[in-house]
């Protein structure tokens, strides 16, 4: 009898998984929904580093991820943020992250791409994606998995262990910004208002004069040195 129990809920088990979501791919509800791939799992196309006309040879694909290879970089391969083709204003965007151990990345979004801004922070406000355990910035209020990156402290610690998955949330409309990891909502905030200008003025990037002031833009997956993966990245415009 034990057997037979054993059989069946093996059965359904790999029923399960058969008939379970793959990343990198839409269910016919979210089509409907209007919900679109920014990644297809297979292929840069979409992406570009930022300042370049395309995508730098240190963001591979692989297992259906975008890994960026730090061993590729350290064999000259150019490394850099990398930002979606297409600028975006009023969106609901969700996207998994993986982490390597002590490692560092974000999510940055707003990101005005011009000659004369180096870098997507310089106007681009981050979603942390951290080792909070073993990277020096875990023990830095506001710059944990989840944060806005030194503006806001997310209200839940909702971030997975290293090499697993995390599912990231970033809802934006109107100005009213939504963070949510692993369906916990982690910061709210309004972008524009005098209570942003109070965040900023408090932050690093006071004297940055671009930095949240662009309610369009693109959206970036940083490159902090670290090895770091992104994949299931779609987005809905609001």
């Amino acid at each position: 009898m034990k057997k037979v129990i054993m059989a069946a809920a093996l059965a359904a088990l790999v029923c399960t998984s058969a008939f379970a979501q793959q990343p990198n791919t839409l269910t016919a509800k979210e089509k409907k929904a209007g919900w679109k791939l920014l990644f297809d799992g297979k292929t840069t196309t979409g992406w570009h580093t930022y300042q370049k006309d395309a995508a730098s040879p240190a963001w591979k694909v692989e297992d259906g991820a975008l890994v960026l290879d730090q061993n590729a970089k350290k064999n000259g391969a150019p490394g850099g943020d990398l930002v979606t083709n297409e600028e975006y204003e009023n969106y609901a965007l969700s996207i998994q992250w993986k982490i390597s151990e002590g490692g560092n990345s974000g999510i940055i979004f707003g990101v005005h791409e011009s000659p004369e801004y180096k870098n997507t922070y310089e106007t681009g406000p981050e979603m942390q994606v951290l080792d909070d355990d073993k990277h020096p910035d875990g023990k830095i209020i506001k710059h944990n998995a989840g944060d806005l990156y030194d503006l806001v402290k997310s209200s839940s610690k909702a971030v997975k262990p290293v090499g697993q998955w995390n599912t990231a949330e970033i809802i934006k409309k109107d100005g009213h910004l939504t963070l949510k990891l692993n369906g916990v909502t982690t910061v709210q905030t309004t972008v524009g208002t005098p209570e942003w200008d109070a965040l900023v003025a408090n932050s690093k990037f006071k004297t940055w004069k671009g930095f949240g002031k662009y309610q369009k833009g693109h959206i970036a997956l940083q490159d902090h040195g670290n090895e770091v993966a992104y994949r299931d990245i779609k987005i809905r415009a609001l």
